[in-house]
């Protein structure tokens, strides 16, 4: 069964996106029939994940949905959105690679009557974002991370790229780091923000820091990556492991027998695009947002609740 905590933070969630209000919208879509739904890196299951609550959200409405793929690639996102303009799509849901560099893009798309809505991360002109509080996830991650290490050592942190949402989870890490004067971050590069590009940074840096005991990976992905260098350096008994994002792989990592992975900060892409497409949907019916940053709650998942904890 579901813990109580976790369906409660969910409704939570929900609540936040609510606040509506009558007003007289114009130049959109009487109604949502197409929807183009923009993911960074289809290789990473977060955004399997979002275009699993994306097809769900296009069903409820009676909605088709076209899901194309940036590969981590800002031109791919520019061409996309303009083939979105060409097809005459309602609703842009986009997880923006650039926020800033994706704004004339959006520009064109909302100039042709499209609504815009972003997810996982900010895109400039867009009518909403809904993501995860990622300061808070980064907090609730170290915070977990450097208490299991009795508050003391060093650690090393496998960024990503410089997107909000990253950028957001790094500072939330460092904003807890300043709690704990005896632990030291002595190393942070940037991953690709998958698996193996994770374990090769994290390689790079136990080789320079071989004494650390802690590693904050900015998401699964990346946090997994390290867990691979870690048990190939032979330090997994001496080095602990967090992560952000919840994921299914997150979950099979913690239920694995001396995994040094132990802990990740949850996300929840497959509600942020339901949501998305519920605000979209008011829009059409004479509506405007009152909220238009939604930041949905992050949670600790660790081998202590991890049965409790629903998944993606």
């Amino acid at each position: 069964m579901k813990s109580k905590t976790f369906s409660m933070i969910a409704l939570s969630a929900l609540a936040l996106a609510a606040g509506l209000v009558p007003t007289v919208a114009q130049d959109t879509p009487a109604k949502i029939e197409q929807i183009g739904l923009m993911v960074q890196d289809m290789s990473n299951p977060f955004f399997a994940a979002m275009e699993k609550g994306a097809k769900e959200a296009a069903a409820e409405i009676g909605a088709t949905l076209n899901t194309q793929d940036a590969q981590l690639d800002l031109a791919n996102q520019n061409t996309q959105i303009d083939a979105f303009i060409q097809q005459g799509v309602d609703l842009i849901v986009i997880s923006a690679v650039d926020q800033a560099g994706i704004a004339p893009a959006i520009e064109r798309a909302k100039a042709a009557g499209i609504i815009v809505m972003a997810v996982d991360t900010p895109a400039v002109g867009a009518d909403a974002v809904f993501q995860t509080n990622a300061v808070q996830a980064g907090e609730v991650s170290c915070t977990y991370l450097f208490d299991q290490m009795g508050g003391k050592g060093e650690v090393l942190l496998v960024d990503g790229t410089p997107i909000q949402t990253i950028i957001d989870r790094i500072t939330g890490c460092k904003n807890v780091a300043a709690n704990y004067p005896d632990i030291k971050i002595v190393g942070q590069q940037a991953s690709r923000n998958d698996r193996a590009s994770g374990m090769s940074v994290t390689t790079d840096m136990l080789t320079a820091h071989p004494d650390v005991t802690g590693i904050f990976g900015m998401n699964d992905p990346s946090a997994l990556g390290a867990v691979l260098a870690v048990e190939q350096a032979g330090k997994s008994s001496q080095i602990k492991v967090t992560g952000v994002d919840g994921s299914p792989e997150a979950v099979q990592e913690l239920n694995r027998e001396g995994s040094p992975f132990i802990g990740t900060a949850t996300q929840n892409p497959g509600e942020m695009v339901r949501q998305a497409v519920k605000a979209a949907v008011s829009i059409t019916e004479g509506q405007t947002l009152t909220e238009t940053n939604v930041l949905i709650p992050s949670v600790l998942v660790t081998r202590d609740n991890v049965a409790e904890y629903p998944g993606w």
